[in-house]
């Protein structure tokens, strides 16, 4: 099994900045990729960013140019910087450990969330 634990959310202003980060511990050897997931208030888990091998990167056009994913794999760590925040940002950020295809694929093991709050 592979536990992923979150953390860096809070609460910042509009415009702020906040970096959150993931640990990975347990079977991490089946880990192929990782990848952060929002979920804000009555919406549906979306895909905010993911990394796999090398330069296998993507992310969710709403946050292109202002987030920035990266992995530690000496760390089995996943981490996410958050530039430029917006309230429409506001939700729990999940970290996910999955595998990559053409793209992200996630599987069963996920973080427990760790809130984001924008103000304005």
């Amino acid at each position: 099994q592979v536990q992923l634990v979150e953390s860096g959310g809070g609460l910042v202003q509009a415009g702020g900045s906040l970096r959150l980060a993931c640990a990975a511990s347990g079977t991490t050897f089946i880990i192929k990729a990782m990848a952060w997931y929002r979920q804000g208030p009555g919406k549906q888990r979306q895909l905010v960013a993911a990394h796999g091998n090398g330069e296998q990167i993507e992310y969710a056009d709403s946050v292109k140019g202002r987030f920035t994913i990266s992995r530690d794999n000496t760390k089995n760590a996943v981490y996410l910087q958050m530039n430029s925040l917006k309230p429409e940002d506001a939700a729990v950020y999940y970290c996910s450990a999955g595998l990559w295809g053409s793209n992200y694929v996630p599987t069963s093991h996920w973080g427990q969330g760790t809130q984001v709050t924008v103000s304005s």
